[in-house]
């Protein structure tokens, strides 16, 4: 199998040009690519020592971000080096000032990821979730440097646990440590012999927990807002639309409403105006408005969404009506306020558990979304007595960037050891 996977990955790479032209963001994929060791040699040196941080796409990089924080705050003479597989979380994060250096992960060959170790020279590499590179940690384990993964799930549907997975199996050997978001996880994998494993719980519990300390005023939605009950519609989809345009239209006006849809193309964007009949403004065109006036303000923009969510009373959260994924429910979740989302979450193990606990609610069509929404607005009592469950369920799952952190730091102690040896 491994011969196999390396001839679909050398076939990969040679027709990755062609591939650059299907789209915007396949172009990005590999245009990105080219760049990757150009920018290494320029601001990595030799005598620097680095961190690394492998995250597939944004997720995984708001998941990586406490355990970044921590390790930059205590060994601030190491450069920190991010890299991602998707161009959504590189172009999300290229500029992020947390990590000195952000590139796209060359695909995974033998040479790519003997020449990347080479040039980097690691004190450990730490992958965010998912991600298991062959090659990559192949050549970690050579070098004695160490491989972590964090904030990491299994499923028994996965190649892993399978019988033709041995392959995969043998590349969960070459990794030093296994920190795992829950117990099932870490039932499959120490049912496969594997005492390397840490129940941690996932990262993304701590990184949302601190929103809620940091300052998130925004003046203009302050002013939209105008004391009136407020519902945030975040990350949404045109399968979303379809679900909630029709409770807008129908709504008092002694609510409003955020829209923060996931694609803000000028397209998208009136084509989701046109179906709002209450007074509607984008947020590229507020200048100059009376936005109290208005009833619903839509964000034609990114980086307001974690600070807007606190100005909420209710969170609906987008993707969960599709099949492209939920988006966040811990960012809403964190200020205390009720969850609704779509019908497919099956996937999303928070989802499912705040679900059970009652702080969130599925919905999956028109008529339920504006079922609950009446309980929700209506009932004070009830709103507030849901949202404290989302809150609990944030604060009560914290404290997995401590157990995760202090064993880097002892790793990475033991490799500063050994560089002085």
């Amino acid at each position: 199998m491994g011969v196999l996977y390396n001839i679909f990955i050398k076939l990969f790479t040679r027709i990755l040009p062609a591939i650059g032209l299907l789209s915007p963001k396949l172009k990005l994929f590999v245009n990105g690519r080219k760049l990757t060791f150009q920018v290494l040699n320029k601001k990595i040196l030799a005598e620097d020592r680095v961190l690394w941080f492998h995250c597939a796409s944004l997720g995984e990089y708001e998941q990586g971000v406490p355990v970044m924080e921590a390790l930059k705050k205590k060994y601030p003479d190491y450069k920190l080096l991010v890299t991602f597989f998707s161009p959504s979380g590189y172009e999300a994060k290229k500029n992020s000032t947390l990590a000195d250096v952000i590139v796209y992960l060359p695909i995974d060959t033998m040479v790519n990821a003997k020449r990347f170790i080479q040039c980097i020279k690691p004190a450990l590499a730490v992958f965010v979730k998912y991600e298991f590179w062959p090659n990559y940690l192949k050549v970690l384990q050579s070098k004695n440097i160490p491989a972590i993964f964090i904030s990491t799930t299994f499923r028994e549907d996965q190649a892993f646990f399978k019988w033709y997975g041995g392959f995969m199996r043998k590349t969960l050997q070459t990794i030093d440590h296994f920190f795992v978001q829950d117990k099932i996880s870490q039932a499959l994998i120490e049912k496969q012999g594997f005492d390397n494993v840490t129940l941690s719980g996932d990262t993304r519990f701590d990184r949302v927990s601190h929103q809620i300390e940091m300052n998130n005023h925004v003046d203009f939605i302050s002013e939209f807002i105008n004391e009136r009950l407020c519902i945030v519609i975040g990350s949404s989809w045109p399968e979303d639309e379809d679900i909630f345009t029709d409770y807008i239209n129908e709504a008092s006006d002694k609510v409003c409403f955020i829209i923060a849809p996931h694609e803000i193309k000028d397209s998208s964007v009136n084509a989701l105006k046109e179906k709002i009949k209450k007074k509607t403004v984008l947020y590229s065109e507020k200048e100059g408005k009376n936005l109290k006036n208005q009833q619903v303000f839509v964000m034609n923009t990114i980086g307001y969404l974690s600070r807007i969510y606190s100005y909420a009373d209710i969170a609906y959260v987008g993707g969960a009506m599709g099949t492209g994924g939920l988006h966040n429910i811990l960012e809403p979740a964190t200020f205390g306020i009720p969850i609704v989302i779509g019908k497919n979450f099956e996937k999303f193990r928070e989802a499912k558990q705040l679900q059970k606990l009652a702080g969130l609610f599925s919905i999956s069509s028109a008529d339920e979304f504006a079922e609950v929404m009446h309980k929700l607005v209506g009932d004070t009592k009830f709103r507030e007595k849901t949202g404290m469950i989302s809150g609990h369920f944030i604060n009560s799952n914290t404290g997995a960037t401590e157990i995760i952190v202090a064993y880097l730091l002892k790793k990475i102690d033991e490799n500063s050891e050994n560089v002085k040896r």
